[in-house]
């Protein structure tokens, strides 16, 4: 049961966008900026490093929401997305991409946990500073998207093609229509 009264029929962040359409706007753009924007790394990836966080960060909402988006846009679909959920160095990603997992895997630990071994790893598998930055951010702003859906105790749904249907209007849609 949410903390605040929200609107019992939406789940996760949708209903804390609906109680404060304000603060949704700005934030709804970021994810839009982070997951969708002009990037080298692929929307899917992009959306694969905010499941992984969220998933390391045991927010099922958040989790389960942007898998189902990675799944959709990954080739190999949701295999792809469980396989990282369970063991990164064993997930059919490339080495870049694992790599770039691992920096936000350390992110979600803490900032000060991203070492140089694994910059300069990331960067050895052909990662760019912009790919490396947008790593960073992407699972900074999801350890704080995790905090505010569980903070506030949302309701996650329990309903796995739910979210694939909502994975499906967000790779189509974007998050500023949110």
């Amino acid at each position: 049961m949410p903390h605040i009264a929200l609107d019992e029929n939406l789940p996760g962040i949708t209903a804390l966008f609906a109680y404060r359409p304000e603060t949704a706007a700005p934030l709804g753009q970021l994810a839009e900026v982070l997951l969708r924007g002009p990037s080298s790394l692929s929307v899917g990836e992009r959306e694969l490093i905010a499941a992984v966080v969220s998933r390391g960060n045991d927010c099922t909402f958040c989790s389960r929401s942007h898998g189902a988006v990675a799944a959709e846009a990954l080739e190999g679909g949701m295999p792809v997305v469980e396989a990282a959920w369970k063991d990164i160095d064993g997930a059919p990603v490339s080495a870049k991409v694992r790599s770039l997992l691992h920096v936000a895997l350390a992110v979600r630990e803490s900032g000060k946990s991203v070492s140089e071994e694994l910059i300069k790893a990331a960067r050895a598998e052909g990662a760019t500073d912009v790919e490396i930055h947008d790593t960073v951010l992407i699972a900074a702003a999801f350890c704080m998207f995790n905090r505010y859906v569980d903070g506030l105790a949302t309701i996650a749904i329990d309903d796995q093609d739910a979210y694939r249907e909502a994975g499906v209007r967000l790779l189509e849609n974007g998050y500023t229509r949110l």
